[in-house]
């Protein structure tokens, strides 16, 4: 019987595990140095080889060559593990096993010495799924594990394990991979399989697992035989639902042209192929992503990529601010399509989003405004009055959107009879009208009923109530992470295993 891809190419050693090296350089120094601890906990998405990794250190610890980071595959324990019989690695699935009863059967049994290997190792997946009891039956042996007992425990949602279980273990994050590593494995994959296919299928099925090999090689095989023993891009796209990108492309020199007619024509004939609208806006904003990076970054665009010419094409007819607005709106569209009366009604209305909001010429965004705007030579207030919009907003009483849309204004100009916000480019989808007309209307209950309130988007110079709070906050990370990476409790386990330090984890008190 052939097995699927996604068994019969799972990593058997670290030096096949694909794009989770700091975990394998940790892991093979300790294992070199025969630093071993009692319990190890490792954290990620689906897919991206924890319970894989878990299975391949079983091997390290009971390797009959000795405990080593390069076990042999060949002897008995190696074997076994392998093919998932071996007497002394017990796996379990918390998820179907979370009562304490189950948890303590379990316990007792790692009292007794290993059958046949070195280490008894217990592999608990999704441990997360432990009821409160189980975990407290497990506590006590996390505290006083016997010498011969491994714990390897692996979760997607480690905000769900009690402090008390995290504080025993060393704690590895799996990162999700990165689709150049994905689409390196599966044509390694292709080739070794006799597979015919084109880079296409391939970057098609590697974007789709979303950062998930196993998700990869299952697209994979599910191509292959959609695509009867090869992968073709126009099955592949098939199969997985993917929108035609020469659809897109389209659309966008559409967009760049103001082209109401043309934008409509696409449309339509997608609607005739029946195409999700929903998936189009979400490889929509994708390409849109792309672009943008490709302006800065061009080397992010590989010569073998099957848009390239038409990254480059497009890259140059849109400004970095067009992209970014772009961007925000189909993002926006995607999420609110389900409230739509129809996918194609959404999707027309994204795009005519587009075409309302673009810029009167490329590179400079415009907005209607609420009131007429003040001369663009108009004074900053002194340096303590962006101060005084903070004290302003506080007293507004607004919640929601409305509230953050002030958050995000920065106050120009006020006078008695008038004043004049602005807000970054960046932030102009916070500009709807049902959000502007609830600020004005705190802003005449605060200050006069005749009061005036211009708003305008652009330029501005960063001391916006969230501009000035998200910099303290900056700060304050800065500083515990500084803090963190001085401690030397902190410098010693780096060194020892070989680690790193992720300086987002860190929050600051």
């Amino acid at each position: 019987m052939t097995q699927v891809l996604a068994r019969k190419w799972r990593p058997r050693n670290f030096a096949e595990l694909v794009g989770q090296e700091h975990v394998v350089r940790a892991l093979t120094n300790a294992l070199r140095q025969q630093r071993l601890h009692h319990a190890y906990l490792f954290t990620g998405t689906r897919g991206v080889g924890k319970t894989t990794l878990a299975r391949i250190l079983a091997k390290a610890l009971n390797c009959e060559t000795g405990v080593t980071d390069a076990p042999c595959g060949k002897c008995g324990a190696c074997s076994e593990i392998d093919a998932g019989r071996f007497v002394d690695l017990i796996e379990l699935d918390a998820a179907s096993n979370t009562q304490v009863d189950n948890m303590r059967d379990l316990l007792d049994n790692a009292l007794y010495a290993p059958t046949s290997g070195r280490y008894k190792v217990y592999i608990i997946d999704e441990v997360h799924m432990l009821s409160r009891s189980a975990f407290n039956a497990m506590l006590k042996t996390l505290e006083e594990p016997p010498g011969h007992v491994k714990f390897i425990l692996a979760t997607t949602d480690p905000q769900k394990i009690p402090v008390t279980v995290l504080s025993r273990c060393l704690q590895f994050g799996l990162k999700q991979i990165p689709q150049s590593q994905i689409r390196e494995r599966l044509a390694g994959v292709l080739k070794a399989e006799g597979v015919d296919t084109d880079a296409a299928s391939v970057a098609l099925v590697a974007r789709a697992a979303e950062g998930s090999l196993r998700d990869a090689l299952s697209l994979l095989d599910q191509a292959i035989a959609h695509g009867g023993g090869k992968l073709e891009e126009a099955s592949t796209r098939a199969m997985l639902g993917a929108v035609d990108q020469t659809y897109l492309h389209a659309i966008l020199r559409a967009v760049a042209g103001r082209d109401g007619e043309a934008l409509v024509a696409e449309a339509g004939r997608m609607a005739e192929r029946s195409l999700s609208f929903e998936s189009a806006l979400q490889e929509l904003a994708t390409l849109l992503h792309r672009l943008a990076l490709a302006q800065v970054v061009p080397a992010s665009v590989p010569g073998d990529d099957p848009d390239a010419a038409a990254i480059a094409e497009l890259g140059k007819v849109f400004s970095a601010d067009e992209l970014q607005l772009y961007y925000q709106i189909a993002v926006q569209g995607r999420s609110e399509i389900g409230m739509a009366p129809d996918e194609h009604c959404g999707f027309m209305m994204t795009l005519l989003r587009m075409l309302a909001f673009a810029p009167a010429e490329p590179g400079k965004n415009s907005l209607p405004v609420a009131q007429p705007s003040v001369a663009k030579t108009a004074a900053l207030p002194a340096a303590g009055d962006p101060s005084a919009w903070a004290d302003l907003v506080a007293q507004l009483g607004l919640s929601a959107m409305a509230h953050q849309l002030a958050l995000r204004c920065e106050m120009v100009s006020r006078t008695p009879e008038r004043i004049e916000l602005r807000i970054s480019a960046a932030d102009e989808r916070m500009f709807d009208k049902p959000y502007r007309d609830k600020l004005t209307a705190a802003l005449r209950q605060v200050l006069g009923g005749k009061l005036q309130v211009a708003f305008a988007a652009g330029e501005v110079a960063g001391v916006s109530p969230k501009a000035v709070t998200d910099r303290k906050i900056e700060q304050r990370h800065a500083e515990a992470v500084a803090e963190i990476r001085g401690d030397p409790f902190v410098r010693e386990l780096i060194e020892d295993f070989g680690g790193s330090l992720e300086d987002s984890s860190i929050k600051p008190k």
